[in-house]
């Protein structure tokens, strides 16, 4: 796969759209050091930090409301309800979703795909249905599928990588994807390149043959303005962990032909109309899908991310990650010895940076930059598959997120040099 072509930091904009300082502020685990070094948070791939309005927010339902939702008729249970649903109204601004659609609670994108293959596809799918994929996914959007094609007796096509760009070429895309393809499930952004596929392409392809599209957009949607009236996806799923949100929390969104044609995933309290000693009936989407107790104080956390977010701006993010990225790339052609696995096309690239420094394994390297206060994540992301097709065990990942400086991606490129230093 080809590295960046870039000439140098020299003249590569690093400006920000909105000033960065300011948004450092409201993170108060920035203001830690790690290892006694100033802290440097390169792994928001994995999980974003949290600003102190997701913090307050969850602290105030504790505090102020503890109560559970859509049950109680006292004061304390409705407060907690209309904050609750104000977070799911959030979310339908964030996303653009559409009038036939709905917004589904859960506790990220993992449990979202896993709805979809066991609620639709374990209802819809026959034996020598196909489902296309990719190898560029994160294993929550693959072995699902793997498993209800051994149950189902499915085929499991892959749209194929151009080993010298890293990409999905449309014709690659026309040619996997066919009458008998029932569903196509594709990640918007891989976890390991930062690579943007064609999913608005992918969609009309899929749609013209009768296939629905699941998007995984774990990457994406924390990073880059979503609309899913626009992109006309049948589902996307995210993680609220990844936006600045609370742990276990996430969303499936769907459209309401979609979502009607599953089968709950979970049968419980809450979602429910009336249950007898032989059958049970169940309440309109989205609530048929939200059974039990829900993780009330993330939702309403999570409601706080989105707010955050969107009084930010999600073009302002992906502009400010946009420059970061190609000052990174630029600076990392000064470093001896390093591989850098991204696609050649930096019009279609997130802010994720994986790489190896010679033959220094990607632990050894991380470990380093951990005794210098830096974050990164090393292995192979939860993409084996894709590891395969590059041919590497792992690459160390340093991943961007609207609060990161240029200032820290100095101290990254120094601390390269340290590994240098210590393995020769």
């Amino acid at each position: 796969m080809s590295q960046i072509n870039t000439a140098g930091r020299a003249g590569v904009q690093s400006s920000s759209p909105y000033d960065v300082d300011l948004v450092r502020k409201d993170f108060p685990i920035l203001q830690q050091k790690m290892r006694g070094k100033r802290f440097v948070y390169l792994d928001n791939a994995a999980t974003s930090l949290k600003p102190q309005s997701v913090i307050d927010a969850e602290i105030a339902y504790y505090t102020t409301m503890g109560a559970n939702i859509h049950r109680g008729v006292y004061e304390f249970s409705e407060r907690a309800t209309l904050a609750f649903d104000a977070a799911r109204e959030s979310l339908r601004a964030f996303i653009n979703v559409p009038e036939d659609g709905h917004i589904v609670f859960t506790k990220g994108a993992t449990e979202g795909v896993n709805m979809v293959a066991s609620g639709w596809g374990r209802r819809h799918l026959q034996s020598g249905d196909e489902i296309v994929t990719s190898e560029l996914e994160h294993h929550a959007n693959l072995v699902p599928w793997q498993e209800l094609a051994r149950e189902k007796g499915l085929v499991l096509k892959f749209l194929p990588i151009d080993p010298e760009t890293g990409t999905l070429s449309l014709s690659g895309i026309e040619e996997t994807i066919t009458d008998r393809t029932r569903l196509v499930a594709i990640t918007a952004m891989s976890n390991v390149t930062g690579y943007l596929p064609p999913v608005k392409e992918i969609v009309r392809i899929a749609h013209a043959h009768g296939a629905i599209v699941l998007v995984d957009g774990a990457q994406y949607v924390s990073h880059h303005k979503t609309d899913v009236t626009d992109l006309d996806c049948d589902f996307l799923v995210f993680s609220g962990h990844k936006m600045l949100g609370p742990t276990g929390t996430g969303v499936l969104y769907g459209k309401e032909a979609c979502l009607d044609q599953m089968t709950p995933y979970n049968y419980g309290g809450d979602m429910i109309v009336k249950v007898y000693k032989d059958r049970a009936t169940y309440r309109d989407i989205p609530e048929r899908f939200e059974a039990g107790t829900p993780n009330v104080a993330g939702v309403i956390g999570l409601g706080a991310a989105v707010r955050y977010l969107l009084n930010l701006g999600m073009d302002n993010v992906a502009t400010h990650e946009r420059n970061l990225i190609r000052y990174l790339t630029a600076a990392a052609e000064d470093v001896p010895g390093i591989a850098v696995y991204a696609t050649s096309d930096t019009e279609h690239l997130g802010g994720i940076f994986s790489f190896n420094l010679g033959d220094v394994h990607s632990h050894d390297t991380g470990a380093i930059l951990d005794n210098e206060g830096i974050a990164v994540r090393t292995g192979f992301h939860c993409a084996q598959p894709y590891m395969r097709f590059l041919g590497i065990p792992g690459t160390v990942r340093a991943s961007l997120y609207l609060y990161n400086t240029t200032e820290e991606i100095d101290i990254f490129i120094r601390a390269l040099a340290r590994v240098k230093e210590v393995f020769g």
